[in-house]
This record gives C-alpha cells, structure tokens and sequence, in this order.
C-alpha cells in the first residue's frame, strides 16, 4: 500500500492539473501558444526543458480570504469571541468533512488507477470511474469556497477592509527585484 501512495498522489496531481486547466481555461490577455506543425515530431513540439507559463491566477483569491489569515490575525482585526467560536467551529467541522472526502477521493483514485493500468482500458468503466473522482474533488471544492462564505460573512466590513490591506502588504513584501536587476544602494 505504502508503494501506491506516491503513484496515487501523482495521478491525483494530475487530474487536478487537468481539472483547473479545463475549469479555468485561458485566461484574457494571455498569448495564445503557437499552433503545432502536423510535421514536427511531437518532441520538437514542445521541448521538455521549455520555460512553462506560470499557472492562471486564482480568480477568486481577491475576494475571499483563507482561514488561516484570518485566524491568524484575529488580535489586529479584532475579532470578538462570538467571531472567533464561530470560525473556529466552521474550520473544525469543515476540517473534519475534508478529511473523510479525501479518503473517498483516495480510495476512488485506487480504483481508477487499478483501472487505467490494464493493457487494454475499458473506456466506458475507467470514465465512469473518473466521474466518482471529479464528484469528490467537486464536492471537496465546494466545501473550501463554502467555508471562505461563512467566514466572510461574519467579518465586518472594516475587518474585510483590513484584511485587503494585508493581503496587499504580504504581496509586496513577497516580490523583489529580478535577479538580473541591480539594486539601488542608497
């Protein structure tokens, strides 16, 4: 068992890449990769080592707030206690949930995996049986937007306000310069 949790996770990987390729899609502004060559051997295509885009951004990362930022800065944002037992009690109950959905997702990935592996794949089985694991990573996806709901309904404009600029400072603090870019000494 302990062999199959690497390969488990991988196939989990990548279905979720997959996924978030095919629920984001190509996001505006973004250059449309050149067309392939019907000539070209697919490895001249698209070369292993290429440099590949960064992932889209998460589309809703402005507007929600995770748990662990607000828990994490209940002081400054002055959380009463109702605030904070109730956020708590949303983070343990989801928690909870998340846990029992991710062994429903590892033991359908178990079975897809026993599936895919036959020499010959039955087509209409292994697609039903990916069904079940876009069902729970559905279901896990809707639990995590349902918590950030709940939280951010409880936090007052002012807090939601506070916790923008927070955001924003973190980020800014995040980025430096290039490595190719001098730095001005002052």
């Amino acid at each position: 068992m302990k062999r199959k949790l690497p390969i488990i996770f991988a196939i989990m990987l990548g279905i979720a890449l997959l996924i978030a390729t095919v629920v984001v899609g190509q996001q505006p502004g973004q250059p449309t990769p050149p067309p392939s060559h019907p000539n070209m051997p697919p490895h001249a295509q698209n070369p292993p080592d290429a440099p590949q885009p960064p992932p889209p951004p998460d589309p809703l990362a402005h507007v929600m707030f995770p748990p662990e930022l607000i828990m994490g800065h209940a002081r400054q944002l002055g959380l009463t206690d109702d605030q904070k037992t109730f956020m708590r009690s949303e983070i343990q109950k989801t928690t909870a949930s998340f846990q029992e959905l991710q062994w429903k997702l590892q033991d359908q990935m178990e079975l897809l995996h026993e599936t895919m592996k036959a020499p010959v794949v039955n087509e209409q089985q292994a697609l039903t049986q990916l069904d079940k694991v876009l069902d729970i990573e559905r279901e896990i996806k809707r639990l995590h937007i349902g918590l950030a709901i709940r939280l951010k309904n409880r936090l007052t404009p002012e807090q939601q306000e506070q916790l923008q600029k927070m955001r924003a400072e973190h980020h800014m603090g995040m980025q430096s310069p290039p490595e190719d870019t001098p730095v001005p000494m002052e």
